[in-house]
């Protein structure tokens, strides 16, 4: 049902949908990043997309999104850390980073809801965005190249 409406997006949208399904899933759209990466992987294995193309939407989303949770936490920190301060993802991506240090944000986006937040903890911790940065793309790079690689796998056995 939801790779039916994703679908249904890209004809009408293209591969813009995937860079605003991954920039914008932090901000309350409900489909997870990865049905969206998965169904990019179905689709270029179908010849429907560009696998390429496709993978470096989802990527340049990604980065967006990080770096729009970074910036949040650097400039609004004290506002969003109060709101959040009960959630239970929030304060496990809190422990996370408080345990294992800034490689926490590389790590946090292996879990699901913790790769927004940990960028924010980030932000709110005075994380240099130098530091933040390369740490977090790497991270980001290496998730969806993970995922893409695994779903390319599954898709070959399949299609």
């Amino acid at each position: 049902m939801i790779s039916s409406t994703i679908t249904g997006l890209i004809d009408q949208y293209g591969y813009f949908v995937f860079f605003l399904a991954f920039s914008l899933g932090p901000f309350g759209i409900p489909v997870p990043n990865e049905v969206t990466l998965l169904t990019a992987v179905f689709l270029g294995r179908a010849d429907i997309l560009n696998p390429l193309t496709a993978y470096l939407c989802i990527l340049a989303g990604l980065l967006t999104a990080v770096t729009l949770s970074y910036s949040l936490g650097r400039f609004c920190g004290d506002h969003f850390n109060l709101k959040l301060q009960n959630n239970r993802r929030f304060q496990k991506a809190q422990l996370l980073l408080q345990k294992h240090g800034k490689w926490a944000m590389a790590a946090g986006f292996f879990l699901p809801v913790v790769r927004y937040i940990m960028p924010m903890l980030a932000g709110f911790s005075g994380t240099r965005f130098k530091t933040f940065m390369i740490i977090s793309y790497f991270g980001a790079f290496v998730w969806t190249a993970l995922f893409y690689g695994i779903g390319t796998l599954i898709a070959a056995h399949i299609l």
